[in-house]
């Protein structure tokens, strides 16, 4: 016989009923709600990857980073600190020195460039490592890469003030900062941030009797360190070629090292620079600077240049003597570039020349 359900028990199912309907409907507002937190989240994240970033390196990497640095830092003796806004322009000698063992380096890559941190903008003014000029504070005129020997051999004045002295002199500029980089060391540098990209069309084969024999297959997507080392130390054809080697490798490590996965590589990469890296900027202003060009979008605009001039033999010895003309156009794009009045869309291109 059927059971009759009284109307008390049939209020007592609906109201359940109408708790299992409520309890549904707010299940389903919390995942829409977490899913909503996760989205956003993920899109913040996204949108403002960069400042997430330097919030973790300010955390947990700013202070093993400036201890690192610290070795790094080398001081020009007697040479006044210079004080600066992080925005504003300065002038900074990179030198890339082609040193083995104990031995005193030549400064093989010589490059004067101007930083606008403001405008993240860089111009990279490369000179002929064989450049004949007058070698300040050494008495003298000889190829410019020398300098950089000189004054090694001289603990009073050292190779990057003769190099800075003498680079200054020839282009009517003085230079705020040096830095240099032992390219001996560079191959653990460019192994670690996965290799770089190198636009290597035709392979490169050193094959002269006197020379390291090597070989670097074209057209590789990436290239390891070893082969990035033989891509800047192939010497085979021009000064000017050899140079803009230089320029082209210095870029392309550039470039790797500010993409996002390599931030947590920093410490690690600092140990392996080592003592193959020198500059008289002081550790803070580095990593502030870093900090400011990183939140700009995009990596930095690089304007490159280079000496022009033409080759000679004076008392046997094989000589790149300067384009006047060109030295005069040098120093008036240096002067554009360095005045923090000229604004972004002010700033001279360099030009083409037809060697180019």
């Amino acid at each position: 016989m059927d059971s009759i359900i009284s109307g008390e028990e049939v209020e007592q199912v609906e109201k359940m009923e109408k708790r299992k309907k409520k309890k549904g409907k707010n299940t389903a507002r919390k995942w829409w709600i977490i899913l909503g937190v996760v989205l956003l989240v993920g899109l913040s994240g996204f949108i403002f990857r960069k400042q997430l970033a330097i919030f973790a390196f300010d955390v947990f990497l700013s202070g093993s980073v400036e201890d690192k640095l610290s070795d790094s830092y080398k001081p020009i003796k007697g040479k006044p600190e210079i004080t600066r806004e992080i925005t504003e322009p300065f002038s900074a000698l990179l030198l890339g020195v082609d040193q083995r063992d104990h031995e005193i380096g030549r400064s093989d890559t010589i490059i004067f460039s101007v930083v606008r941190p403001k405008d993240n903008k860089v111009l990279l003014v490369s000179i002929p490592r064989d450049t004949y000029t007058e070698i300040i504070g050494h008495g003298s005129s000889d190829k410019i890469n020398h300098a950089y020997a000189f004054g090694s051999a001289n603990k009073e004045i050292g190779g990057p003030k003769m190099s800075m002295d003498t680079v200054g002199n020839l282009l009517d500029h003085e230079i705020n900062h040096y830095a240099t980089i032992n390219f001996e060391g560079l191959k653990d540098v460019v192994d670690a941030v996965g290799g770089v990209k190198l636009p290597i069309k035709e392979d490169i084969v050193n094959k002269a009797a006197e020379h390291e024999k090597f070989r670097i297959e074209a057209n590789k997507p990436i290239y390891n360190g070893q082969e990035a080392l033989y891509f800047v130390r192939y010497r085979e054809d021009s000064d000017m070629n050899r140079t803009e080697r230089h320029r082209i490798f210095l870029k392309a490590i550039m470039d790797r090292a500010i993409e996002m996965d390599q931030i947590t590589k920093i410490p690690s990469l600092m140990d392996i620079m080592g003592k193959n890296f020198t500059t008289d900027m002081r550790p803070r202003y580095m990593i502030d600077l870093a900090k400011q060009m990183f939140q700009m979008d995009g990596a930095p605009t690089i304007n490159s240049y280079m000496l022009h001039g033409e080759g000679k033999r004076i008392d046997g010895l094989w000589y790149y003597l300067p384009n006047e003309e060109d030295l005069t156009y040098i120093k008036s794009l240096i002067t554009n570039w360095m005045d923090p009045k000229t604004e972004s869309t002010q700033l001279m291109i360099p030009r083409k020349m037809k060697e180019e």
